[in-house]
């Protein structure tokens, strides 16, 4: 089965970006840690909440790389190699969770409360722009 193209179709002109788009989403891993909600918050705002009990502000990174909202997160070792453990339940791996964002989407801040990571999210609607072209003569 081949997969649609994008980029090939007669009337979608400049849209490779999407099909590369596609590509990336599909390649994102289906871990499932941390878990996330993602919130409606108005017409052109959103707020991607991630659980990430145990982690300090410290231990966790937001970036935007490419279009890409990134939150990675990494704990410190633990110091106290005399502690035993009976049970050891409480997840403290290293993560990476990715979200493309859509062009004029961009990050309006993040916060950390109660082990969950809140990243505020808002378009920027561009004013529509109408230009005359003017013809060469050849």
């Amino acid at each position: 089965m081949t997969r649609p193209n994008f980029g090939a179709h007669p009337f979608l002109l400049g849209f490779d970006r999407l099909d590369r788009l596609v590509e990336r989403t599909a390649r994102a891993g289906s871990d499932g840690y941390p878990p996330y909600n993602i919130e409606l918050l108005g017409e052109n705002a959103w707020r991607v909440t991630l659980a990430v009990a145990g982690f300090a502000a410290a231990d966790l990174s937001v970036t935007l790389e490419d279009r890409q909202l990134v939150v990675r997160g990494r704990q410190a070792e633990d110091d106290a190699s005399d502690r035993v453990f009976l049970h050891r339940g409480i997840a403290a791996r290293a993560f990476q969770r990715a979200f493309v964002l859509a062009e004029g989407v961009e990050v309006a801040g993040a916060s950390l409360t109660d082990g969950l990571l809140h990243v505020e999210l808002r378009r920027t609607t561009p004013e529509p722009e109408v230009r005359s072209i003017e013809i060469a003569r050849a």
